[in-house]
């Protein structure tokens, strides 16, 4: 089937605000004489339940909890970082490609809407998106694919005309268990290696050939 739709994640796909939260974990982990370990990375990436599973490790090292102080500490460092993200290679170019289609363009994020909302304001492209799908609209946060489901219904266009990007494993797992193929985009904090149940692992959305994978859906086919 033609695709009709783009379903986007937005930390980490869209702008690298998973940059932004790995860094103010690692900053703190040093300030507290520890190193951040990956494989916790690994745990915490694309969920909401991040803050908690990395707070809940440090209170572990530690052997009590972490005050309230610090934690503000942190998520004030991580809002300053996320501040500082541009739109990652390819985002603004595949946002025009899909408005000269036709194509309806949707985020697709676990995140609050007044996050997504906010920062597509500050990066200038929140008209160019037909929808925004967001963790309050459903009880399950991927990888379950409530949001995707919501999405498509919401664009009405079924899973088969509809393509995903993602930079998370559980992101990609959403999306798939929602029928939907999948691109996946590694952002700088996360792994190529870790997304391999993707259809298609690509380096950079600048490198996607949106106009000719429209043009002959055939070509779409193994991806």
């Amino acid at each position: 089937m033609q695709i009709r739709a783009l379903l986007l994640d937005f930390d980490g796909l869209i702008c690298d605000t998973e940059r932004a939260a790995r860094r103010s974990w690692d900053e703190l982990y040093r300030e507290l004489g520890l190193s951040f370990p990956s494989t916790l990375w690994a745990a915490m990436a694309g969920r909401p339940s991040g803050e908690k599973t990395a707070l809940a490790d440090l209170s572990d090292r530690l052997g009590s909890p972490i005050d309230a102080a610090t934690r503000e500490r942190r998520q004030r460092r991580k809002l300053a970082l996320c501040e500082l993200e541009p739109l990652r290679p390819g985002v603004a170019e595949l946002t025009v490609a899909t408005a000269r289609l036709g194509l309806t363009l949707a985020v697709v994020s676990s995140s609050p809407l007044d996050w997504v909302h906010a920062h597509l304001v500050r990066l200038g492209i929140r008209e160019r998106f037909d929808i925004l799908v967001t963790g309050g609209d459903v009880a399950r946060p991927k990888p379950a694919p409530d949001l995707y489901r919501v999405a498509l219904a919401r664009s009405g266009v079924p899973a088969a005309g509809a393509l995903a990007f993602e930079d998370s494993p559980i992101g990609v797992q959403a999306a798939r268990a929602a029928g939907v193929r999948c691109i996946a985009v590694p952002s700088s904090a996360g792994s190529r290696h870790d997304l391999q149940a993707a259809d298609l692992v690509l380096d950079s959305l600048a490198s996607l050939p949106l106009d000719a994978m429209v043009r002959r859906p055939h070509a779409t086919a193994t991806i």
